[in-house]
């Protein structure tokens, strides 16, 4: 894919920027995003809430904590001061590896999902499943934070990446997991909310990862995200290996279709974002939406700036989130540029 953001802030960047005092450069540039907006921080979330900040959580590298920082502007989220809200146990299944919060206020109460694995080495740290932690007040960031307890699914396997939204007046939670009886390491689920960690029907499964792009060194569909735009819902996913190879795919649905219906959804053939060799973007992933101060639409993602990796991609502590806008085609269906490289956003 083309991508006019960056090339047209170098044209026109390059040639106003002479004009400009360098004093005058700085303050601009200092109100403004740059990327990586925050560095060593995977699986990144941001929203703006309607108290006027924006949230932030993500993955930290030693995968130890759950974090949370606000800002009045998505460009001062770089530099936000940032409160642990819970740190793995001392043993039990909550003890390992805790990956890929979510930040949800759900009904009156703030709720952050997250996956997690027992301590211990072995296969067993794999051993992930979704759990909650909620806070006891009505501000995230100085509030006690509690575990709520374990998602419960139809079945008792690998699932994380949890999301939720609101559709039509119903509660929905999307996640991944891994489905007895079929060959893939996670597929992509959708169900009713009950409670914040009880499904109130039997969840559909929305698409299993079967392209050749999906299922690069793993058979990955995981992370959904939930983007309601023009009559239509599209949710973004990621897909293969952690490592320069994954990538963004999307499901398409109408706002007034019945989502719980599989057949509603159509997938994209192609990734709608994959590695940008010529920008030094590399393995974007693990989406999440938000707005800017202008009202733009943003994509967030993570992603390095290099290719080679030594030894597994996930503990390479190198992801970093970053941002950029969304544009739409004319049909109104939202085009992801390819990742802009490092530096200031247009």
């Amino acid at each position: 894919m083309t991508d006019p953001i960056s090339r047209r802030w170098v044209l026109g960047g390059l040639a106003a920027s002479a004009a400009i005092p360098a004093f005058a450069q700085k303050r601009r540039a200092g109100r403004g995003i740059v990327n990586p907006l925050v560095k060593n921080r995977a699986d990144a979330q941001v929203f703006r809430h309607d108290d006027g900040w924006y949230y932030m959580t993500g993955s930290v590298p030693e995968y130890d904590r759950l974090v949370l920082r606000r800002a009045r502007t998505l460009a001062g989220l770089t530099t936000a001061a940032e409160r642990v809200l819970w740190r793995h146990e001392a043993k039990g299944p909550m003890s390992g590896f805790l990956w890929a919060p979510e930040l949800h206020r759900i009904d009156g109460r703030w709720i952050m999902y997250f996956a997690a694995g027992p301590s211990g080495g072995g296969e067993d740290v794999f051993r992930i499943r979704t759990y909650a932690v909620a806070c006891d007040g009505p501000d995230p960031m100085t509030g006690n934070w509690s575990v709520l307890g374990q998602l419960q699914t139809p079945w008792d396997s690998f699932n994380l990446d949890s999301t939720s939204f609101v559709h039509r007046g119903t509660r929905y939670l999307a996640w991944a997991q891994r489905e007895p009886g079929i060959e893939t390491n996670s597929n992509l689920y959708l169900a009713p909310l009950a409670t914040p960690l009880t499904l109130a029907a039997k969840p559909a499964r929305l698409t299993i990862p079967e392209l050749p792009w999906e299922i690069r060194g793993f058979k990955v569909a995981e992370a959904p995200a939930l983007l309601a735009r023009n009559g239509r819902l599209f949710m973004t996913y990621s897909a293969s290996a952690t490592d320069a190879r994954y990538c963004l795919g999307m499901l398409t649905a109408r706002d007034d279709a019945d989502i719980m219906d599989p057949a509603a959804w159509a997938k994209s053939p192609l990734p709608v974002m994959q590695t940008s060799a010529a920008h030094r973007i590399y393995g974007p992933g693990h989406n999440s939406f938000t707005v800017d101060e202008r009202g733009r639409d943003m994509l967030v993602f993570h992603a390095r700036d290099y290719e080679k990796i030594e030894g597994d991609p996930l503990f390479d502590p190198n992801r970093h989130t970053r941002v950029q806008p969304i544009r739409y085609d004319a049909a109104g269906v939202p085009q992801f540029d390819s990742p802009v490289a490092n530096g200031p956003l247009a």
